[in-house]
């Protein structure tokens, strides 16, 4: 991972063990998993969206958003970054093992 991306990461992780008052980060977690899964979707569903449109920077900014949100439910779920990394280590190591179109899903 990138030092940017760690040091993110690091400080999510430091608002869970020292608080800080007004820390937007520290009121994600006083909410509890539930409303970091709400913010996790909404800027999935944000990229979409931005991705839809012309503005790479539009895009960015809100892959940022969608970042930083995956990193504080990492940090919520005692998901180490260090495990992110290892297990696209190993995915890296699958180069040309595609898998094909999905099936269909028709019954849910």
């Amino acid at each position: 991972m990138s030092n940017v991306i760690n040091d993110l990461y690091e400080v999510v992780k430091d608002r869970l063990d020292n608080p800080v008052e007004n820390s937007y980060t520290n009121y994600l977690f006083n909410k509890g998993t539930d409303k970091i899964l709400k913010k996790v979707g909404e800027e999935c569903t944000e990229v979409i969206i931005a991705a839809k449109g012309d503005s790479k920077e539009d895009m960015v900014a809100e892959i940022c958003d969608l970042l930083y949100h995956l990193e504080v439910l990492m940090v919520d779920r005692g998901i180490e970054i260090t495990s992110v990394e290892e297990e696209l280590k190993k995915r890296s190591a699958k180069i040309g093992n595609s898998k094909g179109d999905r099936k269909e899903i028709t019954k849910l």
